[in-house]
């Protein structure tokens, strides 16, 4: 079963990033493999700043994926502080905190993930604040809030850690920004899938039947090539034994 699903998901993934090449609706010279910078994305950040849960947000936790640059930048010119984790949480210390009261570059520069590094350290979970709002990059997600990435698993990860911690309850928002051709009828997932709460597009805002399921870290669910490359689940197995 877990097989298939997974096969179904590639599929999907395939179907999406032939649709975006097809329409021409990304920045690189194709969709696939990556999640998508589509046209747009400047469009779909000034929509969702429109909306309550963002102007409420004081603390925003964003993918460092060049789709969501936009956002990053629009939460720091805003004055909000932003979360972003280290690519492929690869360090011993996994988020990097990016806070405009302490910026020294202006929010749009602050805001591209490979200045990030330059700019403020990365620290651990156990130094971070409660988040009010998660924005995820996707591949694919439907109405029902079911979404998928490009297949590494990684937003999954940093979801299940900051809510371990208490860092997401089921307070906190989760949105994901997308193209209009990235939302489909039905995405297929699995357990340790993130679902969220709204879909915002250039053209408009999707609300998403709740509630969701709280994330974990699904040990079972993680070979141990995944443990071993990420520090702080290679920590916290360590301190379950």
């Amino acid at each position: 079963m877990t097989l298939s699903r997974e096969q179904d998901k590639a599929e999907l993934r395939e179907r999406v990033w032939a649709a975006l090449d097809a329409a021409s609706a990304v920045e690189d010279d194709t969709a696939h493999g990556r999640i998508p910078a589509f046209h747009g994305a400047e469009a779909a950040a000034r929509r969702l700043a429109d909306l309550p849960a963002w102007r409420s947000a004081k603390i925003v936790k964003v993918v460092p994926d060049t789709a969501q640059e936009p956002v990053r930048a629009l939460a720091l010119e805003q004055g909000k502080v932003v979360y972003m984790a280290v690519p492929r949480l690869a360090a011993e210390a996994p988020f990097y905190v990016l806070d405009p009261a302490r910026l020294s570059v202006p929010p749009a520069v602050a805001a591209n993930r490979g200045k990030v590094p330059t700019l403020t350290n990365a620290v651990d979970v156990d130094e971070l604040a409660p988040v009010d709002l998660v924005v995820l990059g996707s591949v694919a997600v439907d109405p029902t809030g079911a979404r998928i990435g490009k297949g590494a698993g990684y937003s999954d990860i940093e979801a299940a850690l900051l809510t371990e911690a208490g860092l997401i309850t089921e307070r906190t928002v989760i949105v994901t920004t997308v193209h209009r051709l990235q939302v489909v009828d039905a995405v297929p997932t699995q357990a340790h899938d993130v679902r969220v709460d709204l879909i915002v597009t250039p053209e408009e805002v999707i609300a998403c039947p709740g509630p969701r399921t709280a994330a974990r870290i699904r040990w079972e669910d993680l070979p141990e090539e995944k443990i071993a490359a990420i520090p702080a689940l290679a920590k916290r197995r360590a301190a379950r034994s």
